[in-house]
């Protein structure tokens, strides 16, 4: 996957996330409208399917609402990258099929508007504006197992069906 950087800092919470006044929302393409618009008023009408979001430590600390990641992953963004997550959101991804990856040196490096290629499944983080690269741990097979299946329930669905 390859997209344009959204860069924001630490501690983004859920609340920026996806508001409180959102909550009673729950449509994906609803949630998305109001995706980060505390945060930056102009996200939702300038993110393009396949951007990445790049923030600081602490991504998605706050409450443990789901709407967060589904907000995020029906705006359209393929991936987050963060100096590191809070681990409930971390977990809530990975339950949505929203692909996540912990590097600070990414974080730290990469620019809002440069212009990022990301392997999940090797770890690895290109920045295709100035070379530079970035290798993660990835996931375990399992939890890539999870990602490749768009989320728990539909990998839970795929060895039900005994597609997997």
């Amino acid at each position: 996957m390859a997209g344009t950087v959204f860069k924001y800092g630490d501690s983004v919470d859920t609340d920026v996330i996806l508001p409180a006044r959102y909550l009673a929302l729950y449509e994906p393409a609803d949630l998305a409208a109001h995706c980060l618009e505390d945060l930056d008023a102009d996200f939702s009408r300038r993110v393009r399917p396949g951007d990445i979001l790049v923030a600081g430590e602490n991504f998605g600390c706050g409450s443990s609402r789901e709407h967060a990641p589904i907000a995020i992953k029906a705006s359209g963004i393929a991936c987050v990258v963060a100096a590191s997550f809070a681990r409930i959101f971390y977990r809530n991804a990975i339950n949505i099929g929203l692909p996540i990856l912990e590097s600070p040196e990414a974080a730290e490096a990469v620019k809002s508007g440069d212009r990022l290629e990301v392997e999940v499944a090797k770890g690895e983080i290109r920045n295709l504006t100035d070379g530079a690269v970035y290798h993660t741990g990835g996931f375990p097979d399992f939890i890539g197992g999870i990602m490749a299946a768009g989320g728990l329930l539909a990998s839970i669905a795929g060895k039900a069906s005994g597609r997997d």
